[in-house]
């Protein structure tokens, strides 16, 4: 669990001290929840096993301290669940309800147990359900939103134990054990205000120490803000604080006036870099973000951001790269400082100016893992040192580190409204750069998301090639994750949008992704079909290579339909089209095919030796793994022949180039980032 700064329960400070000696108070309400994780719940007194798990609620307001509070319970009980313990966020740091099908997704991350791109909230549910069957493992459910989002994520398993963080009950959900903070008593209090200022200041004027910490209302945020401007003063006495607040109550929570008092000491630059960290995605910034935002430097951003941390305004979240995230509890009341200081003009053009950077940023993060693109290595020499990665390895542990920021600016950006343009650039950039670095499988979830935003601007902008490029690379997740059904549907929607946009590349795509789908659904005549209408298209275009291969998908269509001597000639022209324009492997892929095809129909002789061709031919493509399955497929024909000893010699070949082939993927060293590209989803390149 990450050290709170500020939202800390009991409090956490982030100071040199040991761990067991950084949590003080709480050790009432500790006791009690620990006795409640004991104590037998009404289906056991019943004599029945309880059929899901264990809920223990944390309530209290924003700057309580329920947070770190959990953190302490887990920490010390942890040892208790073997299989591990899972953290999830239920509210945005702005308040915004997170969707329980993203937070089961991210649950099923930390599992290992990734569920299909695209899947349904009640299906994402299940899956978690089922992954967390048969395991100990203790969940906290933070900040959750209402008792719904809870009960959706429990285990339908009673060995498990949930501690969920929120405002207030969770009306609905069965024998939940309570727990509501209130302040904290006076003696943790001032010790709380004694590890920032150091025990001497404190114990010149106790009273005064008891006093703000009254004023504070015991509010663990409040004192630890307090704390944090005493330590930033090593001049002033405890007296000052208490006096000023008592002063100038101010209106509002004691929170959000003892932070207007850190505001109003700030230098005016500090001041108003905090107060736009409230347009931080997801509340994490990092100093490349502070900077954009505050329009300085990345080095002078990321000093004033340490300096926060002293005050106790942030607390870390990473350090290699570094970041650090805006407590929940003062993001509404930065918000509203926000909108006191600045314009809205001011504030869009901050908003602007981060997204420009992130683009930015993105652009190096997936240009440094173009190694071998001259045009790529330029590209990136020209930008600033301070977006340049070292490595990408470098590179990819900033997108690792970032990526809840990143989808959450996409999301901002697009509900925003008036950002349609850097929106756009953003989630094209972020879809490359996760691509480069992380695949198109394992960034499939995150992907369909991204692309679902594009096709929300493309629909609000009226901008038709966009959509036909989002609703294909959908349709493309959707086939891969067995929705072949909705991925026809959105197929056939982008080939509308690709005619409407006169877009041929998205026209043509559409056709031949329409009859994969009938294809795959079993409706061989409509595939063959579509297949033709695109060939229509390649060859109206010229564009010949593409055309040999679609002669071999209606030459596979023609085949599951049983209509070989149609096949025989698709697969004819596919053969002859690769042979044409040099392509040695779709060659060697054709020719194979045709000679599987030649054997249905009757014709063994053929198919033997076109069979022998594409050994050959596969051979000079350098696929091992086509040649083996091709020898076996000889090793199969000569024994229908009557000829065992040339099937036998064919069959240890293949054997023996298969052991190779799997002694050469053992031996090879790790890949390095993965390349492959997908097509944008946005305009630009």
């Amino acid at each position: 669990m990450t050290d709170q700064a500020v939202d800390p329960g009991g409090v956490r400070l982030l100071r040199d001290a040991p761990d067991e000696g950084r949590f003080l108070g709480r050790t009432r309400e500790l006791k009690e929840l620990r006795a409640d994780i004991e104590r037998a719940g009404l289906d056991t007194l019943s004599g029945r096993k309880a059929p899901r798990a264990r809920v223990l609620l944390i309530a209290g307001r924003p700057g309580s301290g329920r947070t770190s509070l959990a953190g302490e319970l887990v920490h010390q009980v942890a040892g208790h669940y073997p299989d591990g313990v899972l953290r999830v966020r239920l509210s945005e740091p702005d308040g915004t309800r997170v969707p329980v099908g993203r937070a089961a997704r991210e649950l099923l991350d930390a599992l290992e147990t990734p569920a299909p791109a695209g899947a349904a909230e009640d299906e994402l549910g299940e899956a978690l359900r089922t992954a967390l069957n048969g395991r100990r493992v203790l969940l906290l459910l933070d900040d959750a939103a209402d008792a719904e989002q809870v009960d959706a994520l429990l285990p339908d398993n009673p060995d498990c134990l949930a501690v969920a963080v929120s405002s207030g009950p969770l009306t609905g959900i069965a024998d939940v054990r309570p727990c509501t903070l209130g302040g904290l008593d006076t003696k943790s209090a001032v010790e709380v205000l004694s590890r920032f200022t150091g025990s001497v200041r404190v114990t010149v004027d106790p009273r005064a120490a008891e006093r703000l910490a009254e004023q504070c209302q015991g509010q663990p945020a409040a004192l630890v803000l307090a704390g944090g401007w005493l330590a930033a003063r090593p001049q002033a006495a405890v007296a000052d604080l208490a006096n000023q607040l008592h002063t100038d109550p101010g209106r509002g929570t004691v929170v959000s006036r003892v932070l207007r008092l850190v505001h109003a000491s700030l230098p005016a630059s500090a001041a108003r870099t905090l107060r736009l960290l409230s347009l931080a995605p997801s509340g994490l910034v990092d100093p490349h973000t502070a900077a954009a935002l505050a329009g300085c430097s990345v080095e002078s951003a990321r000093a004033t951001l340490d300096g926060f941390v002293a005050h106790g305004l942030l607390h870390p979240a990473g350090s290699a790269p570094p970041q650090y995230e805006v407590p929940c509890c003062l993001h509404p009341l930065l918000a509203a400082l926000a909108e006191e200081h600045e314009r809205p003009a001011e504030l869009q053009l901050a908003r602007a100016r981060m997204l420009e950077r992130t683009v930015r940023l993105l652009q190096s993060c997936r240009a440094i893992t173009e190694t071998d693109s001259a045009k790529a290595r330029e590209k990136l020499l020209e930008m600033p040192r301070s977006l340049r990665f070292p490595s990408p390895r470098a590179a990819a542990d900033w997108l690792r580190l970032r990526r809840p920021a990143l989808l959450a600016s996409a999301r901002l950006a697009v509900a925003d409204g008036e950002l349609d343009t850097l929106a756009r650039r953003l989630m094209s950039q972020l879809v490359r750069a996760m691509v480069a670095h992380f695949g198109t499988q394992a960034a499939a979830s995150d992907l369909y998301d991204l692309h679902g935003l594009v096709l929300d601007v493309a629909e609000r902008r009226n901008l038709p090639r966009e959509r036909a490029a989002a609703l294909l690379n959908l349709g493309d997740l959707d086939a891969r994750t067995g929705r072949t059904g909705d991925a026809l549907a959105r197929y056939r929607a982008a080939l509308d949008a690709g005619r409407e946009a006169n877009d041929p590349y998205a026209t043509g795509r559409a056709m031949e992704s329409v009859g994969g789908a009938h294809l795959e659904l079993g409706d061989y005549d409509r595939a063959a079909d579509w297949f033709g209408r695109a060939l229509a298209e390649r060859l109206a275009r010229g564009e010949r290579e593409e055309a040999a291969r679609l002669y071999g998908r209606i030459g596979a269509a023609h085949t599951y339909a049983g209509r070989y001597g149609e096949a025989l000639r698709d697969w004819r022209a596919a053969v002859a089209g690769h042979r044409r324009y040099g392509d040695v492997a779709a060659h060697a892929r054709a020719l194979s095919e045709l000679a599987r095809v030649q054997e249905y129909a009757g014709r063994p002789d053929e198919s033997l030796r076109t069979c022998r061709e594409a050994v050959e031919w596969a051979r000079r493509a350098e696929d091992t793994r086509l040649q083996a399955a091709l020898h076996l497929r000889l090793a199969d024909s000569f024994e229908r022949g009557g000829d065992p000893a040339s099937a036998a010699l064919h069959r240890d070949t293949a054997g023996r180039m298969l052991a190779e082939e799997d002694q050469d993927e053992e031996s090879a060293p790790e890949p390095g980032a993965n390349t492959c590209e997908i097509r944008s989803t946005s305009a630009e390149d």
